[in-house]
């Protein structure tokens, strides 16, 4: 028990969670917090030049470090502003506590100067949102808000915070550090999963973020290796399993190859591993079908059945389910149509370039050489996406960070985190200049706090993806998806960052090659066409069909 204020309880709480960056944009509204904060040398503060810039860093530092990523910004503009990332964090399953300064309690309900009900207004989008009504509560709910965050379905929680409780004092009582519950199958469960399986001819996996969360990667090779099991990864969640490995079937994601869906349509029993089935993973809830077995395990007891209701349904821990499952035995009769699978899924993600290529895929083929297998890519929703999901190969955890919202302006920020919670590891993001262009101010952020990352920016002056179903549904009928002529390569110059504009696989390559020498903050501006609007097909094919 100790007096402090409010605000100097949140910082005491933050270096008891080992809590070592926060990420912000500076408000009058919680000044004593960042006051209090000045003081800590313990953790470090990133000050961002948009709040959504702030949060997505967050939320990427939360998804490589799997720590919860901690956000600070202002009533309801810099709340606001956030907002897109809170719904990333949630959608994501991604551990982040948002502090929101807060109009004075004694103005509120007079629509005072930036009011808005913080809690109604998150609630919707936030695993918890609460206000703070006391001082003295401060250790209770942050305390609470980190447990939250991380225990279950991971996600973000939002605390407001009235500017008259935080310079407030009072005597804080704090609890002990927050430790997750691993709850584990019963034996019970153990055998019906065991009877499943020994009885399909043709099941997989589908592991998700769970595995990853968990970091229970290693426990899902070997229980996939001792049984022949073959592995899909759910959307975005590419690097939980190494792509080169022989039980590796593919990526469920957007424009997934055909001969990846069919391993799905063929299988009898699908082992849903710390997923909630998604609409993207599903591809739009077709493709698990009643003809199949299913057995879900996953943290959260309201994701199982959301979506598909199980044949056997287990709330676990991923790793504590794994080790458990490990220890099953049986009789494989799969093996056959597991080598036939993965030889189809080797034909349709080989990656050879020609001088007839698309610039995209190429530069795919560049990086997959050029960088460590270690790398950590992220990417922002796009288009463009679709060559790194269909031909870049993910061989190492945490190599990989997309947001499975689909969020954009995402990415570049993301890679600050992710290089923040991975100082030695490359750090690539790949953009599209429509969603760069969101949040192309938190370049300045990385030079300001030499946080050197690569950005490659793919410039079709559009919004690929939208064009892209405009030209499905109304052909010819182009509105709104035109972008102007900008240098993204002089922006990030003007910014203090180190910059290339290329329009070949060859001058990208020289470019490339640069930045990963020099170490600094990067941009490569990929000037591509417009017709080659996505892996699978051009404007005028999509048109002709």
């Amino acid at each position: 028990m100790s007096e402090m204020t409010a605000a100097q309880a949140i910082v005491e709480i933050l270096k008891r969670e080992a809590i070592r960056n926060v990420f912000c944009v500076p408000g009058e509204s919680y000044l004593p917090l960042l006051d209090a904060l000045y003081n800590e040398q313990s953790i470090t503060v990133i000050s961002a030049r948009h709040e959504g810039g702030a949060a997505f860093m967050a939320e990427g530092y939360a998804k490589a470090s799997l720590k919860p990523g901690i956000v600070l910004a202002t009533r309801a503009v810099g709340a606001s502003n956030l907002s897109i990332a809170v719904h990333t964090a949630f959608q994501d399953s991604t551990p982040m506590i948002v502090f929101l300064g807060q109009v004075n309690q004694h103005f509120r309900g007079r629509e005072g100067f930036q009011e808005v009900d913080l809690e109604g207004y998150f609630q919707p989008i936030a695993k918890w949102a609460v206000e703070v009504r006391h001082p003295k509560r401060i250790p209770e709910i942050v305390g609470r808000a980190f447990r939250i965050a991380q225990s279950g379905r991971p996600g973000p929680v939002v605390i407001s915070l009235p500017e008259d409780i935080l310079p407030a004092k009072a005597d804080m009582q704090f609890g002990p550090v927050v430790s997750i519950p691993r709850p584990a199958p019963s034996a019970r469960e153990v055998a019906n999963v065991k009877e499943l399986l020994f009885r399909a001819a043709k099941p997989i996996i589908i592991a998700g973020g769970g595995v990853k969360q968990a970091q229970a990667e290693e426990r899902l090779l070997n229980f996939a290796e001792k049984h022949s099991l073959p592995v899909l990864t759910a959307f975005r969640r590419h690097d939980i399993f190494p792509n080169d490995h022989p039980l590796y079937m593919g990526h469920l994601g957007l424009g997934t190859q055909k001969e990846v869906l069919e391993t799905v349509k063929e299988a009898d029993l699908i082992l849903a591993l710390g997923t909630r089935l998604s609409e993207i993973t599903t591809q739009d809830y077709t493709l698990i079908t009643p003809d199949k077995k299913l057995i879900h395990i996953d943290i959260d007891f309201d994701t199982i059945g959301r979506v598909y209701a199980p044949d056997v349904g287990i709330v676990a821990h991923m790793q504590e389910a794994l080790e458990r499952l490990q220890g099953i035995d049986g009789n494989v009769n799969w093996k056959a149509w597991v080598v036939a699978r993965r030889q189809k899924y080797e034909w349709a993600s080989k990656l050879e370039t020609t001088e007839q290529n698309v610039i995209n895929k190429s530069i795919i083929a560049i990086i997959r050489d050029k960088l460590p297998s270690d790398a950590l890519l992220t990417n922002d929703a796009g288009n463009f996406a679709g060559w790194l999901h269909s031909f870049y190969a993910f061989y190492e955890k945490h190599t990989y960070i997309g947001p499975t919202s689909g969020a954009m302006g995402y990415g570049m920020p993301a890679a600050l985190g992710a290089k923040l919670a991975f100082p030695n590891k490359t750090v690539v993001s790949l953009s599209g200049d429509g969603g760069f262009m969101m949040t192309i101010q938190e370049i300045e952020t990385a030079v300001r706090y030499h946080i050197p990352i690569i950005c490659l920016v793919f410039n079709n002056q559009m919004y690929g993806t939208i064009r892209m179903h405009q030209e499905m549904h109304y052909p010819g009928r182009v509105i709104a998806t035109d972008l102007g002529s900008v240098s993204f390569s002089d922006m990030a110059l003007a910014m203090g960052a180190e910059a290339y504009k290329v329009d070949t696989a060859g001058s990208f390559e020289i470019a490339f090659h640069q930045a990963l020498k020099r170490n600094k903050v990067t941009v490569i501006e990929i000037l591509t066409e417009k017709e080659t609007i996505s892996v699978s097909a051009t404007i005028s094919e999509i048109r002709g069909k």
